[in-house]
């Protein structure tokens, strides 16, 4: 019998040492020991918890579809998350997720996001008319309202008014904002309790399902059809012939505005950054899309064969992936390559290291997305910016559709000029632009 292969430890004293550091970015500290101890080190955090994280992408495959039956996703999804946004796709497990993902998948399909691009589009030309141009400005939050503003417009039509839509954004974005405090000062939960904080923050939740609630029912009782996710989802059976009860639909709902948008908005901004920083990849989406306008054909057609946009895109979220870190818990014990994982193992993927590799990159840190000429599917078991296997993220059609119209029309219309130094970013629960200053020439058109 082989006795397995030891896995790196970094001590509990080095991790207290840099905890402030690791506190407003913890990429460092971790891209340092993968540098010293190789693709998967051991980090002590506490007494006896330990947590193993990875940048091997044969492991991450082996995890996520290879073996996946044995990997559950950890607490901070199917608890710590779940109080602000129920049990939906995103947070749930076994059973519960197999029936849901079967129910909803359908309405993620190609040919029923066809009846949304329109909308899609509608809503993103609304929030370029925010942009000032010849000025200097942060487009991130004006790229984050058009992500929320998509989900709602595809979600709802035009039954949600823009109060609602306004609360529902504050409330979404508010209790992101928490969690990243309760996630990275564990030691202060019993403040965020005692201070009401957590209360205060369950209540604005609360407040969103009864938003959400109405806005449901009045769909319910119009008998109108708009052929939007919410008819979708509506109209969803189980096998056995029934619907989704309301708490459910309205847990699905936060879901997709908590999953839906604040990627989405990360990943536009750090593409229009990297554009800015390489003006000859807006003219090459320029050429395209002009084409494209020129023959004339259906929207659907046209984000399909906006290629070269695609290949930025993906070049994009292989540098700055917002979903950064993967994670998973494993049912039982485990062993990859020699190494040996005993039943309940938290495992950290780094997805911004995996995509940084240098034995599976050539060139990294370089922005090329030539690379992407073939599309992402060259790279699948490298590449894993929607996550992978069973629960890849179901949106990442409607992502990626949303993401070519975005950029394509904001090309069409603005020459992009940077008003930075360099990229910074922000590692949240995503990763999150920092510094992402900008100025939008219009562009004269004939």
């Amino acid at each position: 019998m082989h006795t397995p292969r030891e896995i790196p430890a970094v001590p509990l004293s080095r991790f207290l040492k840099h905890s402030l550091e690791i506190l407003k970015n913890p990429l460092p500290f971790h891209h340092q020991n993968f540098i010293e101890k190789g693709d998967i080190f051991k980090l002590k955090i506490g007494f006896k918890t330990n947590i193993f994280f990875c940048r091997d992408a044969a492991f991450m495959e082996y995890v996520l579809q290879k073996n996946h039956k044995n990997f559950v996703k950890s607490k901070i999804q199917t608890e710590d998350l779940v109080k602000y946004v129920g049990k939906g796709l995103l947070t749930s497990e076994g059973d519960h997720w197999k029936k849901q993902r079967k129910l909803i998948q359908p309405a993620f399909h190609k040919k029923q996001l066809q009846h949304l691009l329109e909308s899609i589009k509608n809503a993103i030309l609304s929030e370029y008319d925010c942009i000032k141009p010849n000025v200097v400005i942060d487009i991130f939050p004006i790229l984050n309202d058009l992500a929320f503003q998509t989900v709602v417009k595809s979600l709802f039509s035009s039954a949600a008014d823009q109060k609602d839509i306004n609360r529902l954004q504050y409330i979404t974005e508010t209790a992101q904002k928490m969690l990243v405090r309760e996630l990275r000062q564990p030691y202060l939960g019993w403040w965020f309790k005692a201070s009401g904080e957590i209360e205060k923050h369950l209540k604005l939740t609360s407040e969103a399902r009864e938003i959400l609630r109405r806005i449901v029912n009045e769909r319910r009782t119009s008998h109108t059809k708009e052929n939007d996710l919410l008819d979708m989802l509506l109209d969803a059976r189980y096998d056995d012939g029934t619907a989704m009860d309301e708490e459910q639909l309205i847990d699905e709902i936060l879901i997709l505005f908590t999953a839906g948008h604040e990627t989405t908005s990360n990943a536009l901004t750090f593409t229009c950054q990297l554009l800015a920083l390489h003006p000859e990849w807006q003219e090459k989406i320029k050429t395209e899309a002009t084409k494209l306008k020129a023959d004339k054909a259906d929207l659907m057609a046209t984000v399909m064969h906006s290629k070269v946009c695609q290949q930025v895109l993906e070049e994009a979220m292989r540098l700055y992936p917002p979903a950064y870190f993967i994670d998973r818990v494993n049912i039982s014990a485990d062993d990859f390559n020699g190494m040996h994982f005993e039943a309940g193992s938290n495992l950290l993927f780094s997805v911004y290291e995996i995509h940084r590799h240098p034995e599976l990159w050539n060139e990294p840190e370089a922005f090329l997305p030539e690379r992407f000429i073939e599309g992402g599917r060259k790279y699948s078991s490298q590449y894993f910016p929607f996550g992978a296997g069973p629960r890849k993220c179901i949106g990442n059609n409607f992502a990626m559709f949303e993401m070519i119209i975005a950029i394509t029309e904001l090309v069409h219309q603005f020459k992009i000029e940077p008003d930075f130094e360099a990229i910074e970013i922000t590692p949240l629960i995503t990763l999150k632009p920092k510094n992402a200053f900008l100025k939008f020439i219009p562009r004269a058109h004939n």
